[in-house]
């Protein structure tokens, strides 16, 4: 780092790009690389547990409305914690949503991989996913599966966008999202005029004669798939009247984003099945496209090629916002002192937070190894916990500042911020009792994250008890420019 810059966000985001960016995240890669996850545990009933899902997040998202409306300050549910608690409780709550950030963009990664096989086997480029082999790497003599490769270049590739250049504009990301939802509405319309989906058969909705209690982990796996109000959050400076917007936008997001997942979902069980689509894996949607969808189409073969492009396209762009937002989370603890210093500055030349960047790649690029399912199970796990201490905050704001200004207040206050916490609490203890059974390693590696993020508070603080030593004032004064 030769040095860094005071630039200012600027305000240039209306009411629909901050809209789209939360939609951009949530019909991103979660809607493509999930729903076979989810089929394979919770079977038919994969549509309730988005349906269900969408109802936890309703809760906390008006907590974060009524937070974004008081404290209208970028870094997500890290700032307003930082506003309202001590330094340990907010260095937890940025520790953890960091981290849940970074593991979205390896399962990202890893939905990208298969899903881009897909779209090349269709054109006959390679054999299917499955049957595609081994790559050797002569310079360490070892041989890689392709998809991991895959992964593993995507995240270095959008690293290296991201580390150069600041992020995508809103606009662009609202003319990003608006070509996924056009091709999921595609998707919807071809399933629901397919004779596959009259004849559909949803019984028995849950697998195995197992009852209404094998969704649960299925909502722990899938919960990350709503993050994206948080996301909206991260960007409150750059957006036009946000003690307004923000709010709409979370409400808006959420609502939209709900009814495009219902009607995949359904179309998607109905026709592929959900043993069929559990099969397909990450690669559940395309697969489900292919079966019903018309072929010999001029230039794109056949209707399945449009929804696995698709597929490609939003795990690819919503692995881009994970990598803006895990930094600019890093980048906020680095600029309240709660990281190095130099985690907060922006780099000299490219005006990036280019060490925060960097750091957060270490962490991507380690987890692509990991199976596509303990990257989802870690990072819900850490959102349900970062929610919780959001729906917390807004009490604790509530009781401290009682004539703080809020152009947004929730209805039926305390109700909505106290059911988000003990939902919260119930998807986290279900989930942890799930990879205690079926993921040990996903429990491990979050447990040795926690750890970690104590020793490096432990040994900042130290760091900054000695004299001369700290962030300084034009650390505390820095701010991300993230679009151009």
């Amino acid at each position: 780092m030769g040095g860094s810059q005071t630039r200012a966000p600027e305000a240039e985001l209306g009411l629909l790009d901050a809209t789209m960016i939360g939609m951009g995240a949530m019909i991103g890669a979660g809607i493509f690389v999930l729903t076979g996850l989810a089929a394979e545990i919770a079977g038919p009933a994969a549509i309730l547990v988005f349906a269900l899902n969408g109802v936890v997040t309703a809760f906390t998202g008006l907590s974060y409305a009524e937070l974004a409306a008081s404290i209208p300050k970028s870094g997500g549910g890290y700032a307003f914690v930082r506003e309202i608690f001590d330094d340990l409780s907010s260095f937890i709550m940025g520790w953890m949503l960091w981290f849940a950030y970074m593991i979205a963009g390896a399962l990202y990664a890893l939905g990208f991989a298969p899903n881009f096989l897909e779209l090349l086997h269709v054109y006959g480029i390679v054999p299917p996913p499955g049957q595609v082999g081994a790559v050797a790497l002569p310079v360490i003599d070892a041989a890689v599966p392709l998809a991991f490769l895959l992964a593993f270049v995507a995240v270095l590739g959008l690293v290296a966008l991201n580390a150069v250049s600041t992020a995508a504009s809103g606009s662009v990301e609202t003319i990003f999202t608006i070509i996924k939802v056009s091709i999921l509405v595609v998707f919807v319309a071809f399933g629901l005029a397919s004779p596959m989906f009259s004849s559909a058969e949803f019984q028995p909705l849950f697998p195995g004669g197992s009852g209404a209690a094998a969704i649960l982990p299925a909502m722990g796996l899938t919960f990350i798939a709503f993050e994206g109000y948080d996301l909206i959050t991260t960007v409150t400076e750059e957006v036009k009247n946000p003690r307004e917007n923000i709010p709409k936008a979370i409400f808006l997001s959420l609502i939209v984003t709900v009814i495009v997942y219902l009607a995949v979902v359904t179309v998607a069980i109905a026709t592929l099945g959900a043993d069929g689509l559990a099969d397909a894996g990450e690669a559940g949607i395309a697969a489900a496209a292919t079966s019903f969808m018309p072929t010999g189409l001029p230039i794109i073969q056949n209707g399945g090629a449009l929804i696995v492009f698709g597929a490609v396209f939003s795990t690819l762009t919503a692995l881009n916002a994970v990598v803006i937002a895990s930094s600019r989370v890093a980048f906020s603890m680095g600029r309240e002192g709660q990281l190095l210093p130099s985690f907060g500055q922006l780099h000299h030349r490219y005006g990036t937070p280019f060490v925060a960047i960097l750091a957060s790649a270490v962490v991507m690029l380690g987890s692509v190894a990991l199976p596509t399912q303990s990257a989802g199970n870690m990072s819900s796990l850490f959102f349900l916990l970062s929610f919780i201490i959001v729906n917390v905050a807004v009490i604790r704001l509530r009781r401290e500042r009682p004539n703080m200004n809020r152009p947004y207040e929730m209805p039926f206050y305390p109700a909505p911020p106290l059911i988000g916490v003990a939902l919260n609490l119930i998807l986290a203890g279900v989930l942890v009792e799930y990879l205690i059974r079926t993921d040990p390693l996903a429990l491990v590696l979050s447990a040795a994250w926690i750890l970690l993020g104590g020793i490096a508070y432990f040994a900042l603080n130290r760091l900054r008890a000695q004299p001369n030593r700290g962030p300084t004032d034009a650390d505390t004064e820095m701010t991300p420019e993230a679009e151009d």
